[in-house]
């Protein structure tokens, strides 16, 4: 039995390509994830949740960026260089993503949703149910570089 991490579908969207987004165009950006046509009863009753988890590999990174130690988060070099796995920097050894998204509709095995920060392309590695209470913890702390927004 194989144990690697299979994608089990994929993003359309219509950006197609790491270009500079503002967090305001992801916020505003409708995606379609498509799944895998044999996954599609595993979806039941998805839409039964307003939110979902949507983990995905950044295929577009290139080699030289997972080799990135540290960074500037936000690239913004106002802010302190820190090592790459304390930001949400997409340059990271696996550049692995992960984006509650509010989920729109279900059609089949179609997902439209809101908020994915994810190109065109994109395979999809695993979905979860956002749970309230459960997957934002009460007493969670960050360092002072990290402003609200």
């Amino acid at each position: 039995m194989d144990t690697n991490p299979v994608p089990i579908g994929i993003v359309k969207s219509s950006v197609t390509g790491l270009k500079k987004v503002s967090k305001d165009n992801w916020e505003t950006t409708i995606s379609e994830i498509i799944i895998n046509d044999d996954l599609e009863e595993a979806l039941d009753q998805i839409e039964s949740f307003s939110h979902i988890i949507v983990i995905y590999w950044m295929h577009q990174i290139s080699p030289s960026q997972r080799m990135l130690m540290k960074v500037h988060p936000k690239g913004n070099k106002n802010l302190p260089l820190v090592g790459v796995i304390a930001t949400r920097s997409p340059s990271r050894p696996n550049p692995i993503g992960i984006t509650t998204v509010r989920l729109l509709e279900r059609s089949g095995n179609v997902l439209k949703v809101i908020g994915l920060d994810a190109v065109d392309g994109t395979p999809i590695l695993d979905l979860k149910p956002y749970i309230p209470g459960y997957d934002c913890p009460s007493d969670a702390k960050t360092p002072g570089w990290i402003k609200p927004e």
